[in-house]
């Protein structure tokens, strides 16, 4: 029986007709090799930030559900247009839907975690020789409501289905595999050849785009291997895989350059009440000795900030003009050298840092946003070279 690869195409990848038509002369060259093909698309280039943007023409804070069914309707856009794409060229070709490929997952809207995949459709679509292409991002949940899957959802669907199909996971974007920073804000930056996925998942946590940080957790739990490629070109890749840790040394920076902090003097119940009414995920929560605390969240996370802003308990501050540049390795608590070595990059390259936070796996240095780019570029090339 053949072998399963499902392949996963980002929005940059299909953003127009030629580059579907592209995507679809690739598809055919892997099937024409033997292989059975999934293909998992997100939506054409900008389709989902216009589709949100057009929702809060009507209203500042959309309802979650009604936001789903609209920002699903993207990936359906690119899964047809594939599917035709293929069968113009004579390859059998099926769309299907998140939930018609039997994507379940829990009632969260806008931020749904997947709690099981049944594939029943497309293993029945592909032992009729049909490849099958499903609509990234997107599920259902057990009550039949539509559901997204948050930020970079496509790769999630993509490492799913390759659970439930014992297959391949291929990620396609617009760079061959994972760098040691994003090269459009390091032109040094380095190709790594491969990185674990504890290293991957900080990354991705941290603001890293090529990677969705729920799919390097989901891909960690089932032991799927998730080979990061590119779309334009025949390079290497990177493989995402376990593998014997450096202690100690960084392999990656990156950075999130619109991060809100709520800063409250005394106990922060009431706080973090409100943001997990408003679904908002914190990525950190520190205090100090004077009983402050800090919350950072990712401004992209935030569904509607102003209405947030306005409904604030006494006493919170909002620092909004934020950023965070993080450093990811094995072992970097092992020692103080890394968190010396980034403090006295700071110093150098005059960044404010406001807060810190560190673990086995990552420094991250609060910031003031304008700070953000030249302290990543700083701190890769002292760390990393």
């Amino acid at each position: 029986m053949a072998r399963i690869v499902v392949q996963k195409f980002g929005g940059s990848s299909v953003s127009d007709v030629e580059k579907i038509r592209k995507v679809a002369q690739r598809v055919k060259a892997r099937r024409d090799e033997g292989w059975q093909v999934v293909v998992v698309v997100s939506a054409m280039g900008d389709t989902t930030d216009e589709l949100l943007a057009l929702a809060k023409q009507v209203t500042a804070d959309p309802p979650r559900r009604e936001l789903d069914m609209l920002l699903t309707c993207g990936e359906r856009i690119s899964m047809a247009l594939l599917s035709m794409a293929l069968q113009h060229i004579d390859v059998p070709a099926i769309s299907f839907t998140g939930s018609q490929s039997g994507i379940i997952t829990d009632d969260t809207h806008s931020q749904a975690r997947i709690v099981e995949v049944r594939p029943a459709r497309l293993e029945e679509a592909l032992a009729q020789g049909k490849v099958v292409i499903v609509a990234g991002y997107q599920g259902v949940s057990r009550s039949k409501e539509v559901t997204t899957l948050g930020r970079g959802g496509s790769d999630t669907s993509a490492v799913a289905l390759a659970a439930a199909l014992e297959a391949d996971c291929e990620i396609y974007s617009d760079v061959d595999g994972i760098f040691s920073a994003d090269p459009r804000v390091v032109p040094s930056a380095k190709k790594l050849d491969s990185i674990s996925p504890e290293e991957m998942q900080e990354l991705a946590t941290a603001g890293a785009r090529v990677l969705n940080a729920q799919a390097v957790e989901f891909a960690r739990e089932r032991g799927i291997v998730i080979h990061a490629k590119s779309t334009h070109s025949a390079g290497n890749g990177t493989r995402i895989e376990a593998q014997p840790s450096a202690q100690g040394r960084v392999r990656g920076v990156t950075c999130e350059a619109d991060v809100w902090g709520f800063c409250v003097a005394g106990p922060p119940d009431a706080l973090l009440e409100l943001l997990d009414t408003h679904q908002v995920k914190p990525r950190s929560v520190s205090f100090d000795l004077a009983g402050r605390t800090l919350v950072l969240a990712p401004l992209q996370d935030v569904h509607a900030p102003e209405v947030l802003r306005a409904k604030l308990p006494a006493g919170v501050t909002v620092l909004d003009a934020l950023g965070t540049v993080t450093c990811v390795g094995t072992g970097l608590h092992a020692d103080a050298l890394v968190l010396r070595r980034a403090l006295s990059v700071a110093k150098a390259t005059n960044a404010p840092v406001t807060a810190m936070a560190s673990s086995a796996l990552q420094l991250t240095l609060v910031t003031s946003r304008d700070a953000v780019k030249p302290l990543t570029k700083a701190l890769h090339e002292a760390l990393i070279g």
